[in-house]
């Protein structure tokens, strides 16, 4: 792999089990071929209607070590409260400057969603330019970093743009999906109330069918993706 290539990869999310729901099987792929996952989760779920915020980090934390990841929490405004401000944006680039990820995955920003996922993927997508400009005084303990490209999940069906062209990642391999619904299942506090990991892994069928392969996530980029040459595009998802 290329320098690029090895650098991490940096998933936020706004409640504990939104990244595993949402990308878990990507994570799951890209442990699997070797590149290191660092996961940000901006509250503990505490406005849930199930499971306490010590019941959920703990369910969290045991979810991404299935999944080979590392895991940090911060504090912004609480479960069900985040507000779009500069302090926030400042806070999830200091995290970018750290961590100097090469791509970095964020709930949509559709607004027919939970209110959190939508303004955290507003946030990162500020952070992520915030990130790169060096004369911000209140970043300047950390060096500057330019991401390659920013990525939003879907945790729910109704979170998926519409004017957005995705990208679909197979995440087919029988280990992968192994890992994901372990750790999907990892939430116990959520999976025991609705049947939430099937849903997720019948949304990768579908998609999957589309594409030909047995299951696939779909990524929606920020901005068109760049490519050396049309060898390195893959083909096309129509299988019908």
């Amino acid at each position: 792999m290329n320098s690029l290539e090895t650098l991490p990869l940096l998933i936020f999310g706004a409640h504990p089990d939104d990244i595993e729901f949402g990308c878990g099987g990507v994570v799951a792929r890209e442990t699997r071929d070797g590149r290191k996952v660092h996961f940000v989760v901006c509250s503990l779920g505490e406005a849930g209607t199930h499971g306490t915020a010590e019941q959920r980090a703990s369910e969290t934390k045991e979810a991404a070590a299935m999944l080979g990841a590392t895991i940090e929490f911060i504090d912004l405004d609480g479960d069900g409260k985040l507000e779009i401000r500069a302090e926030h944006a400042f806070k999830l680039a200091k995290i970018i400057r750290r961590i100097r990820p090469a791509k970095i995955l964020a709930p949509t920003v559709v607004e027919n969603q939970h209110p959190d996922h939508t303004r955290l993927g507003k946030l990162v997508r500020d952070s992520a330019r915030l990130a790169r400009y060096g004369g911000l005084t209140e970043l300047l303990d950390e060096k500057a970093h330019a991401i390659e490209q920013l990525f939003f999940y879907a945790i729910t069906p109704e979170g998926e743009p519409h004017d957005i062209t995705p990208i679909l990642i197979d995440v087919s391999l029988p280990e992968v999906i192994s890992a994901w619904t372990a750790a999907m299942n990892a939430h116990k506090s959520q999976a025991s109330t609705r049947n939430y990991v099937e849903l997720q892994l019948t949304r990768a069928r579908v998609l999957g069918a589309r594409a030909g392969i047995e299951y696939a996530i779909a990524l929606f980029p920020n901005e068109p993706p760049v490519f050396k040459s049309l060898a390195h595009t893959g083909r096309g998802a129509r299988n019908f």
